[in-house]
């Protein structure tokens, strides 16, 4: 394994520190809210670093989110890129790479993501999509939403196309329901063929299904139709080659690296505030425990940046990576949100403040925990995939 970034990787990550750095201030945060900062995102896409994970990769796209998470900066970034830009670069028709890749590289086309299974999300022959997914986040923001169907196939559709209603959460991402109604939707990869065809639901016909099994958060073990599109690499020795597979265990990996940057800024502000606020004449952070609570702390965040570096480093290298990526999740989950806590502890009576930066930060922390999966099913997936042998090396 090597983890250091190339010298592209490096440029994307330094350029991405300066512009979050510069515009996703405090003050900027407050006045967003729940929604997307529209000057910072044109911003990021005028400098090249969406477009420019095509070329990176997903250890390339990890390393930029950290820069976000940092900042907790409110954009799409990773949802854009997960959702919309690697699925069509790897798994998209020549013609939905031509049509699609420079919209989503520069901006104007924002794709958001209803991936998880099961989804209440089923197609028909005509490739019309009908059923809700109560929450997605940064719908409101997105322009297309790449949906899995009830067997696991995607679809991209525009949300014009769709309903799509706000719902407001007490969390720090916009997020909408959408409802599809005999809704068009263009499949990911173009038409499918053979036994991966979709059939009417009510066609009476039982769908042919393959013996392999795609990860899921919640049903790990649905036997799901062979897929059409090949993967170009093995997910796991004799797992299943699936685009769902990928772009969900793709996901993990990317939302572990924001987790990363997330408790790494929470962290951060908890050592400038014991190190600055003195207590019966001395900083709070000579106490010894708020020493060792800082110290796990920073071990906590390692353990999720390098398990998301790791799941990411293979994904790029074309290694199997499914169970590396659930590891990655897991520890975003468990650590993650043992993090953010002790952030906002360290802060004292400040840390109750929701005003305060940090709180942000406990906010982004328990949202990308709850996001992942509590963090009990994803050890389960895990585990069953150890046990059954699929989930490779």
């Amino acid at each position: 394994m090597d983890f250091t970034p190339t010298e592209e990787q490096a440029a994307a990550r330094d350029l991405a520190a300066r512009v979050f750095g510069d515009l996703a201030t405090h003050e900027r945060l407050s006045a967003a809210g729940t929604g997307g900062d529209a000057e910072l995102w044109k911003a990021l896409c005028a400098a090249g670093l969406i477009a420019a994970v095509a070329e990176t990769g997903l250890l390339g796209l990890v390393l930029l989110l950290e820069e976000q998470g940092r900042t907790t900066a409110q954009v799409p970034f990773a949802a854009s890129c997960v959702y919309g830009l690697l699925p069509v670069a790897t798994h998209g028709s020549p013609e939905q790479r031509e049509r699609l890749l420079p919209g989503i590289g520069d901006g104007t086309v924002v794709v958001c993501g209803a991936v998880s299974a099961p989804s209440p999300v089923r197609a028909t022959a005509a490739g019309r999509l009908s059923g809700v997914v109560p929450a997605v986040p940064w719908l409101r923001d997105a322009t297309h939403v790449l949906v899995a169907d009830d067997r696991r196939r995607l679809w991209l559709v525009r949300t014009v196309d769709a309903r799509c209603e706000p719902v407001e959460l007490t969390a720090p991402w916009s997020a909408g329901r959408l409802t599809l109604d005999a809704t068009p939707g263009e499949r990911l990869g173009g038409a499918a063929t053979g036994e991966d065809a979709v059939r009417e639901p009510d066609d009476g016909v039982s769908p042919a299904v393959s013996e392999a099994r795609v990860p899921g958060p919640s049903v790990p073990d649905v036997p799901v139709p062979g897929p059409s599109v090949p993967a170009p690499w093995v997910l796991s020795a004799g797992y299943a080659e699936g685009v769902h597979a990928d772009v969900l265990a793709t996901a993990r990996t990317a939302f572990a690296g924001l987790q990363a940057g997330v408790c790494a800024g929470s962290l951060a502000r908890a050592v400038e505030h014991t190190n600055t606020r003195e207590q019966f004449g001395r900083p709070l952070a000579t106490n010894q425990a708020v020493q060792l609570r800082a110290a796990d702390a920073y071990m906590d965040t390692e353990a999720i940046r390098v398990t998301a570096y790791e799941a990411a480093w293979r994904r790029d290298e074309g290694l199997p990576y499914v169970t590396h990526a659930l590891t990655a999740a897991w520890w975003a989950s468990e650590a993650g949100r043992r993090v953010v806590h002790t952030g906002q502890h360290l802060h004292g009576g400040t840390g109750a403040d929701l005003e305060h930066p940090v709180h942000r930060h406990f906010l982004w922390g328990r949202q990308l925990d709850a996001y992942l999966g509590c963090g009990d099913e994803v050890l389960q997936e895990l585990g069953e995939l150890l046990v059954s042998g699929e989930g490779g090396t």
